[in-house]
């Protein structure tokens, strides 16, 4: 299975393959994140390891659990060959009502068919009111016309 764009990266394909990942996860599906990753991707995410695809989709399912409303801004930080470093914030709420907006960066690496082998990901939650959300669209894909990150003063 490939998944292009393929490394070496550019600054134009490590833009797309941020893209299609913020793409992915703002689609809220565990099973279809997890065909990013290869059969043996380890993550960390905060404080969690995991390991495999099907401890990848057991995560997912238990943040969307937990974060409801998710909307989320994927942008590149840097890249070289087979890597890319992105930062991103996210909105959400709890079961509560309370919302947060989510900050952190992740580092990727990627095999030669360009799925994702490791991620390392620090997450930082900021409690919010609702008027200091930023993220008003449907749930699902970010518009193209949204801004992006650095224009949101994010």
């Amino acid at each position: 299975m490939s998944r292009p764009p393929l490394p070496p990266f550019t600054a134009e394909t490590a833009a797309q393959k941020a893209r299609l990942a913020e793409d992915a996860w703002n689609s809220r599906d565990p099973e279809r994140v997890s065909l990013a990753y290869t059969e043996d991707s380890i993550w960390r995410n905060r404080a969690e390891f995991i390991s495999g695809r099907g401890e990848i989709v057991d995560c997912l399912k238990r943040k969307w659990a937990r974060e409801l409303d998710y909307r989320l801004i994927k942008e590149v930080w840097t890249w070289n060959e087979n890597r890319i470093a992105v930062r991103f914030a996210y909105e959400w709420c709890d079961d509560s009502g309370h919302w947060f907006r989510s900050y952190g960066n992740e580092n990727w690496e990627f095999d030669e068919a360009g799925l994702m082998r490791r991620r390392v990901a620090s997450i930082n939650d900021l409690p919010i009111t609702e008027s200091e959300r930023k993220y008003h669209w449907p749930l699902g894909r970010r518009p193209d016309d949204h801004p992006c990150l650095s224009k949101l003063g994010l």
